[in-house]
């Protein structure tokens, strides 16, 4: 039964439709009104009753179906096919018909054509684009509709605008196309042969010209060399003619035309003029005629015979086969060799040397490695010294040396290079700092304590005195910066007076700045870590130079070394570090207290002072609190979108990347702390590690701008408070002596 046709119980093809447009269907036509939308669709684009409509563009090829449209699916795409078409030629003697290739191109993308015919030359007919690209209908009695992708194929006729076209061919991606979309292809035709064309071919063939164009193809090399140049040194002995002597040249090669040129080199006051050149650029003959012959004496061809014409007035005929012709041979880069001759016209010009271009051409081009040049000329005399007058008091000794050297005296020249390397940079001062005392007598001046500083960018000294309560001695500037002079030196000579480097400076050295000796005791921690990092600079802060100094002291020392060492401490392989001074400067090595002291650190046992984890955190929050970080919620999604598992766990270097990522403005040696205390293992808990920093959330008690300094510091400058306490022995005897350390028998190392 039925449903009645109510709302409700019938289907609505309208639901889930959004389109309703309607096609225009009638228009006037020269004034008429009639049916001009016979093959328009409906509302919406809905077919009427019984109404078909043909695809007015190209459909796609099987397979490769696309919900894109066919101006974007089709973009750029054209099948491209050759062809030809007959063209009848009326009131011509030589020819009755003509064939004239081309090139079909259809578009895909909206179904259009283009004809364009290859232009040849001196063809005298109008070529190129033959029908512009557009839509071009069947032939009647189709003209209603229009060529589409299916028309087309090979070995086949298209009657293009009354013009009858044969297909030949086809291009790849045309054939692979029309394959796709089913089309059969047939077999390529051939293209009928043109008569006039042909006669053309024979003409020009059986043409022979009196004077026939030869091409000299200089392009690529000129591409290739552009440029490049070759430079010798040589000399031309004219010593046996009158008043002859040695000349300097310098020979150019040029490798984009196989010219050279040579120019002279005139030394002051030699008495010659100077020249522009001593030969000017051009190709050089190996073989140069007793006389130089005039231009246009020599030419490429003969003239064999002259007679006049009506038309032309005289003519010549040449001799093609070139009998007279003269052939020179010119120097070429491979006859230019280190200690081989040269015929400049006439003159024997030696080569003695090249520049660094020159063999490195020779070595790629041709193999050869000896450039031994040639001595010709005595080396030259040294010149002779200026005596420099004494410093006379005025200035300092840099400013009278300045007044000597010219009449108009300039300032001196400071060493900008050192300057900008070794000034200070961000938190690298490039101070060395020592403590020292004043070597004195006096006991009020021998408890005095003070500072020395020493900038390695202009090597200057400044002294700096502490205050203490109650000595009498108002403390602060003791010297000004500058550069001090070593003692001993007389104060006028010529001579410029030596002045204290960073070498001088070391724990042990006694310096004498200004009549007041200091003897230096102890420098912090960046300078000792500056001068071990340059231990090639610094010979005192060398361990290998310091080693080397222990193995070279007798056995006898040696053993008392390593009995003293094994019976103070037999058991832990550590020693008191004061014990290990002692020792060493006891036997009288020629160790320095600084040679003794980094021996010391490198062999000791140094602990790092423990941080709290809460004070990490509190700095840590404090930093990304100021930076105004705001982004650990972003943080936290991309951890867990790295953790796969779900562990709830990443490594170090995961972590480390997800920060590095979120630029997180934490100091490396902070960040590093706090992964490590968050570790376990290799593994980090990224979601206690970000609750830890979280300033918005879990806020911490505020920090005193000492500790933010220190974490901020010490990735720089070193751990502070890292004093040298135990020494390990046992890793001393066994680098410096070669005994290994025996801890169940320290009597071996003894007796050993």
């Amino acid at each position: 039964m039925a449903l009645p046709f109510l709302p409700g119980n019938s289907p609505d093809k309208q639901l889930r439709k959004g389109t309703f447009h309607k096609s225009q269907h009638f228009d006037y036509s020269n004034g008429v009104p009639m049916l001009v939308g016979s093959a328009k669709p409906g509302i919406g684009g809905e077919l009427l009753v019984g109404q078909k409509i043909k695809p007015k563009y190209s459909v796609y090829p099987k397979g490769e179906g696309s919900h894109f449209p066919s101006w974007v699916a089709f973009d750029k795409q054209a099948l491209c096919f050759e062809a030809y078409f007959q063209e009848a030629v009326h009131e011509a003697q030589d020819e009755t018909y003509r064939i004239r290739k081309c090139k079909i191109y259809f578009y895909l993308e909206d179904d259009t054509m283009q004809v364009v015919e290859p232009e040849y030359k001196n063809s005298g007919i109008p070529q190129g684009t033959l029908i512009r690209r557009q839509r071009i209908p069947l032939p009647p009695p189709n003209d209603d509709q229009f060529y589409n992708v299916f028309h087309f194929n090979i070995n086949q006729q298209m009657v293009l605008h009354s013009r009858t076209f044969t297909l030949t061919n086809c291009d790849s991606f045309t054939r692979n196309f029309l394959t796709k979309c089913g089309v059969h292809l047939n077999d390529c035709a051939p293209v009928p042969d043109d008569p006039y064309s042909n006669l053309r071919e024979q003409i020009e063939k059986s043409m022979q010209p009196l004077r026939p164009y030869e091409r000299h193809d200089t392009l690529k090399q000129f591409l290739d060399h552009d440029r490049k140049v070759l430079c010798f040194y040589c000399f031309w002995d004219d010593t046996q003619s009158m008043f002859g002597d040695l000349r300097e040249l310098i020979l150019h090669y040029f490798l984009a035309d196989d010219t050279i040129e040579i120019l002279e080199v005139i030394t002051p006051n030699s008495g010659r003029d100077s020249v522009s050149k001593f030969l000017c650029r051009s190709k050089l003959p190996k073989y140069a005629p007793a006389q130089m012959k005039q231009p246009g004496e020599v030419t490429d061809r003969t003239v064999l015979n002259v007679f006049p014409s009506r038309n032309q007035g005289k003519c010549y005929i040449l001799d093609s086969l070139k009998t007279g012709a003269v052939h020179e041979e010119f120097y070429k880069d491979c006859d230019l060799t280190v200690g081989g001759e040269v015929n400049v016209w006439g003159r024997r010009v030696i080569i003695a040397d090249c520049d660094d271009f020159t063999k490195d051409y020779y070595r790629s081009r041709y193999g050869i490695k000896n450039f031994t040049p040639v001595m010709y000329k005595a080396p030259p005399a040294p010149k002779p010294l200026r005596p420099v007058p004494p410093y006379n008091g005025f200035g300092s000794e840099e400013d009278s040396l300045s007044s000597c050297l010219g009449l108009l005296p300039k300032p001196p020249q400071k060493d900008f290079c050192k300057f900008m390397e070794k000034d200070r940079c961000g938190l690298d001062s490039n101070v060395l700092k020592f403590h020292a005392k004043m070597v004195t007598t006096d006991q009020v001046d021998r408890d005095r304590i003070f500072i020395i500083s020493f900038y390695l960018c202009d090597d200057s000294i400044s002294v700096f005195e502490r205050p203490q309560r109650n000595s009498g001695v108002l403390g602060g500037k003791f010297l000004a910066r500058g550069r001090v002079k070593k003692p001993g030196q007389e104060l006028f000579k010529s001579e410029l007076s030596e002045h204290f480097t960073a070498h001088d400076l070391y724990i042990g050295a006694t310096l004498c700045l200004h009549k007041n000796h200091f003897q230096l005791l102890d420098t912090d921690e960046y300078t000792f870590n500056y001068m071990e990092q340059h231990s090639e600079e610094f010979p005192k802060a060398n361990v290998g130079n310091i080693i080397s100094k222990l193995r070279s002291i007798p056995e006898e020392k040696q053993s008392e070394i390593r009995k003293f060492l094994a019976l103070n401490d037999p058991n832990t392989g550590f020693i008191p570090y004061e014990s290990f001074r002692g020792l060493l400067m006891g036997l009288d090595c020629g160790l320095s207290d600084h040679e003794v002291l980094v021996l010391a650190r490198c062999f000791s046992e140094r602990e790092q002072p423990a941080v709290d984890v809460r004070l990490m955190l509190a700095v840590a929050q404090d930093f990304l609190k100021k930076k105004h970080f705001e982004e650990l919620p972003e943080m936290a999604r991309a951890f867990t979108h790295q953790d796969r598992q779900k562990t709830g766990h990443l490594s170090t270097a995961e972590t480390r990347t997800i920060c590095k990522a979120f630029q997180l403005p934490l100091p490396e040696n902070l960040l590093a702390g706090l992964l490590s205390k968050f570790a376990d293992g290799d593994q980090i808990d990224y979601s206690a590690f970000l609750a830890g920093i979280n300033w918005a959330e879990h806020r911490t008690p505020p920090v005193m701008p000492e500790d933010t300094l220190r974490f901020d510091v010490n990735a720089r400058f070193g751990a502070s408070g890292v004093t040298v306490k135990n020494v390990n022995y046992s890793a001393f005897l066994g680098d410096v002596f070669s005994i290994p350390f025996n801890k169940s028998d320290p009597t071996t190392a003894t007796s050993t």
